[in-house]
C-alpha cells in the first residue's frame, strides 16, 4: 500500500533521470499529479505527458527534457509529507536554487510554480522543489 503517491512520482521521475531515460511511468494518474506534471512541463522541465489507459487503470507516460545530453531537471525533492505538512504565505514562498530552481505549491487556485504563485499573491501547502 502506498502511502504519498506524490512522493512515489517524484521517486520515479528522480530515478529516471538518474538512470538516463527519455521517459518513465507513473501509476494510477490522477488530477493531481497532472496539475504538478503541468508545472513542470510550463517552467520547461519536461517535455510533456501522455494518460494511458482508461479508468482505475490509468497511467501517465512522462517524457523527460534533456539539453545536449544533460537532464534539465538536476534535483527534484518533496517539501510537504502526510506527517508533515508545510504552508507558506506569499511573503514565506523560499527561493529555490538562488531564483534558478522552482518550488510547486497547491494553492487555492490550484497547483502552481513560486512565481505564478507571488504574482497571484496566494499562498499554500509547498509541495516541491525543483532545479
Amino acid at each position: 500500500m502506498m502511502t504519498d503517491p506524490i512522493a512515489d512520482m517524484l521517486t520515479r521521475l528522480r530515478n529516471a533521470i538518474i538512470a538516463g531515460h527519455k521517459e518513465t511511468v507513473v501509476e494510477p494518474a490522477s488530477k493531481f499529479k497532472m496539475a504538478i506534471l503541468d508545472v513542470l512541463k510550463r517552467e520547461g522541465y519536461i517535455d510533456g505527458y501522455e494518460v494511458e489507459g482508461e479508468g482505475i487503470k490509468r497511467r501517465l507516460r512522462v517524457f523527460i527534457r534533456y539539453h545536449k545530453g544533460q537532464p534539465v531537471m538536476r534535483h527534484i525533492e518533496k517539501v510537504s509529507k502526510p506527517g508533515r505538512r508545510v504552508y507558506v504565505g506569499v511573503e514565506e514562498i523560499p527561493k529555490v536554487y538562488n531564483g534558478l530552481g522552482i518550488a510547486i505549491l497547491s494553492t487555492s487556485k490550484g497547483v502552481l510554480s513560486d512565481r505564478e504563485a507571488k504574482r497571484l499573491r496566494v499562498g499554500g501547502e509547498l509541495i516541491a522543489k525543483v532545479y
